[in-house]
């Protein structure tokens, strides 16, 4: 996920998975298939309430790998497939809309424009303010991210090499990696951008000493897009990644309880995890 905020994992699926189990159920393995479940019948009693009618329309900012992302004009990733899971136990149909990230609680809590908010989304006291939370599905840290050739910015030296006039750490908006920023390192500029990405890009062009983001992102970008930047240090915060929800919905809040639970279950959680760290 951040004050609007994201995110050492408990371990691969451990941290998806063992998080849902602390919230009621085991893992039996099993599969995705719509039954007659109480997340089913929450939906169809009508106590919740939707955007339009037999669908479940969800905010999220898809420049987060391997949570939410773009390929080919395709919504990917583990909360993606999450959401479609959900979508699917409660019988609607899913519908995605491309927010920035910053934006996706707003909307959450203004109405009108989603139901939902999935999207690597922190639980923190000042969203709880805004929106209800479901049961936490996640757990994540952050990390820096530094280019190789930095001999200045190591796991021995950061903390101090970053902590200069001078230094600009890039960062994506209303994350927790904006205000882990902004909180140990004062003496840097903080610079937000508004997704993940262009945070990456300035630090790979100069723009940018370092970058701080969620663990899972940092270690996917540099694997896959720059690999000319490595993580230099993960930070352990534990945080918990739930689903944002308005405040004023909560038969859909118990019906999106019900059905994370239920996916417990049922082994689709296990599945997702295996799927993008096992």
């Amino acid at each position: 996920m951040k004050n609007m905020n994201r995110r050492e994992f408990l371990g691969t699926a451990g941290a998806f998975a063992g998080i849902m189990a602390l919230a009621g159920c085991g893992s039996t393995g099993g599969n995705t298939a719509s039954t007659t479940t109480a997340a089913s019948s929450a939906a169809a009693s009508g106590d919740m309430q939707l955007l339009t009618a037999g669908k479940l329309t969800v905010g999220t900012s898809p420049d987060f790998p391997p949570f939410e992302n773009l390929e080919n004009d395709e919504y990917v990733g583990l909360d993606m497939d999450l959401a479609k899971a959900l979508a699917d136990k409660l019988g609607l149909e899913l519908e995605l809309k491309n927010l920035q990230f910053d934006a996706i609680v707003p909307a959450v809590a203004a109405g009108g424009q989603v139901d939902l908010g999935i999207s690597g989304i922190t639980i923190e006291p000042e969203r709880e303010e805004q929106v209800d939370f479901s049961d936490p599905y996640y757990i994540d840290d952050l990390a820096v991210v530094a280019m190789k050739d930095n001999a200045d910015v190591t796991v021995d030296t950061y903390a101090d090499a970053l902590n200069q006039a001078g230094v600009v750490i890039a960062v994506q908006s209303g994350t927790t990696g904006e205000s882990y920023a902004q909180e140990n390192f004062p003496n840097a500029t903080t610079q937000p951008y508004g997704n993940a990405t262009d945070s990456f890009a300035a630090l790979q062009s100069g723009q940018a000493n370092a970058v701080v983001t969620n663990k899972a992102v940092g270690a996917k970008m540099v694997a896959d897009a720059y690999t000319d930047a490595q993580v230099i240090k993960e930070i352990a915060t534990g945080e918990e990644y739930g689903i944002a929800v308005n405040k004023d919905n909560g038969g859909l809040l118990s019906a999106v309880n019900d059905a994370l639970a239920e996916l417990t279950s049922d082994g689709t959680v296990d599945e997702l995890t295996n799927k993008y760290f096992g």
